[in-house]
């Protein structure tokens, strides 16, 4: 989705002609980067065991059947070829002809789990333009990614029930706002797990999810002990159960404002670490897949989040902006990798920007706590 996603903001928003925009990229693939310290250690972990058993990734990160080292120049011909064709022809050269063949044929001819993946998918494919979900937290805006992402929801619940308590008055990150904070979050991913998926295929109570006096509610759940596992509010929507999905931490975030005042809060995700690895024109490609519920049903009830077609997985990417509480001025601009994890990282920092009035690198570097309905 990334191509389609990327070409309908350029097209509302871009000033730029499409085609220059990627001749740094097509540079670098070219003539090769610097293998960092960090891209060596992860390819040497093989922390995607996948990697080593596929051959076009085997080859670009094991060249010689031995893994990248650090300071090595990496080049891709293939990329800067595949971003050079859609360069010239518009992200349409990605969704059909010779770069949408040659992932299908990787993906129906992958040596691990080959795919039904076809050409009539790709062509299918269109980018939707979202409504945000917003909402007042103190005396700011919070504005986040609507459903199918679960970030912004949960993130908004989460700080919903915290504005019950003068969290303003804690220790940062001391013993009682921990506390608060892993059990608002449990209250929030039982919602999330219950009712969030694409909004195309579920009814998604997303006013109701956020009214105040339901979040009062949930507030007064929290006592002084631990809760443990905490189940879904009272019935908004009664007929899905809870679901389970397997979302792992591999994410890309960039918070953009230009000298014209347009900010840009943008995540993207192949999820796990180096992907499917299933290798095409020079890229790899997502295991998205996984976003989804393991499971279509718990018993005779099913899943909102379940696998159907033409249906998008829910994801926990929590791109966020905060305004004044005129909804006029932006403040931040944030957002955070780490899989289902983002949903906690991202709400942190707001709380450490808006409640301790921490600088953004202050909040940043605070000591992560994450409570996702399972462990503190």
């Amino acid at each position: 989705g990334l191509l389609r996603g990327l070409e309908l903001a350029h097209e509302r928003w871009g000033k730029r002609d499409w085609s220059v925009l990627f001749d740094d990229a097509i540079e670098l693939a070219e003539e090769g980067f610097e293998v960092s310290p960090r891209l060596a250690k992860l390819v040497a972990m093989e922390i995607n065991p996948g990697v080593k058993k596929m051959p076009a990734a085997s080859a670009y990160f094991f060249p010689d059947g031995e893994p990248l080292a650090a300071g090595d120049r990496l080049k891709n011909p293939d990329y800067a070829d595949s971003l050079q064709l859609i360069a010239e022809q518009g992200a349409d050269a990605f969704y059909q002809g010779p770069i949408a063949e040659m992932i299908v044929d990787a993906v129906q001819n992958s040596p691990i789990a080959p795919g039904k993946l076809s050409l009539q998918d790709l062509a299918n494919y269109q980018a939707k333009l979202r409504e945000p979900v917003c909402d007042d937290y103190r005396q700011y805006r919070v504005c986040g990614m609507g459903p199918p992402s679960s970030g912004g929801l949960t993130t908004l619940q989460t700080l919903g029930v915290l504005e019950n308590f003068e969290f303003d008055t804690l220790p940062v990150n001391g013993l009682e706002a921990t506390h608060l904070f892993s059990q608002a979050s449990r209250l929030a991913f039982a919602d999330r797990n219950q009712w969030i998926a694409d909004p195309d295929f579920v009814d998604v109570p997303v006013t109701a999810m956020l009214n105040d006096d339901y979040l009062a509610e949930r507030a007064a759940l929290i006592g002084e002990e631990d809760m443990g596992k905490a189940t879904p509010g009272r019935a908004l929507v009664p007929e899905y159960q809870q679901d389970v999905a397997y979302e792992l931490p591999n994410t890309s975030h960039i918070s953009i404002v230009d000298a014209d005042g347009n900010v840009v809060s943008m995540t993207t995700s192949i999820e796990m670490g180096f992907g499917s690895t299933v290798m095409a024109g020079g890229f790899l490609l997502n295991n998205q897949l996984t976003d989804f519920s393991l499971v279509p049903m718990d018993g005779s009830v099913k899943i909102a989040n379940r696998v159907e077609p033409g249906k998008r997985p829910r994801s926990s990417m929590a791109p966020t902006v905060v305004l004044d509480q005129n909804g006029q001025q932006v403040l931040h601009a944030l957002g955070s990798p780490g899989g289902s994890r983002i949903i906690n990282y991202v709400t942190q920092t707001l709380v450490g920007l808006l409640d301790w009035q921490l600088d953004m690198q202050q909040a940043i570097n605070m000591g992560h706590v994450t409570n996702r309905n399972d462990y503190t």
